[in-house]
């Protein structure tokens, strides 16, 4: 593939990227354990291999970017050429100088070419910009090839939600420092 282009999503990219498949496979999942004792609370997270791969959906409705892109802080679109590859959507959150990353989303046939690193690197580029100290990841606990990717770029576990997404998966958080 020749060069990857990062610029602003534009209004005119949006049926294209909701046109994505927003599917993702993985052979592992993360399975959550809480035990309760004597006004304790243990929390383990341990990757559990599966015996078969499965098809893992897009938390979130893809159809409902068209008006929620409106509602981010910042959307970037990969490009090759005038092809869309990937985006990433980024919300500034509170005031502790947090960039929530709500979206990484690579089409399936341009995975594994670096995308999601550029998309990465342009939103992290942008928050350091706006001197936001963290960087947060929000990663569905099935999602164990978006877990390793995190983990490979430098993000560290930070937290989970249970029953987080409309379809009840646990929401994993992975955090990093920005300079």
């Amino acid at each position: 593939m020749s060069e990857i282009k990062v610029r602003p999503t534009i209004a005119t990219d949006l049926n294209k990227l909701v046109a994505f498949d927003h599917t993702t496979t993985s052979e592992a999942v993360w399975q959550l354990e809480v035990r309760r004792d004597n006004g304790q609370v243990a929390t383990t997270f341990r990757e559990v291999r599966l015996p078969r791969s499965i098809s893992i959906q897009y938390p979130h409705d893809q159809f409902s970017l068209p008006d929620d892109w409106v509602k981010r802080s910042m959307m970037f679109t990969a490009l090759n050429a005038a092809d869309p590859l990937g985006y990433i959507s980024l919300l500034e959150r509170g005031s502790a100088s947090t960039v929530w990353v709500l979206d990484l989303v690579v089409d399936v046939p341009k995975r594994r070419l670096g995308v999601a690193s550029a998309l990465l690197a342009a939103g992290q580029a942008w928050a350091e910009s706006r001197s936001h100290r963290r960087f947060i990841l929000e990663l569905q606990s099935k999602n164990v090839p978006a877990i390793r990717f995190a983990q490979k770029s430098g993000f560290d576990f930070c937290g989970y939600n249970d029953q987080y997404y409309l379809n009840k998966d646990v929401a994993l958080f992975f955090a990093k420092t920005l300079k």
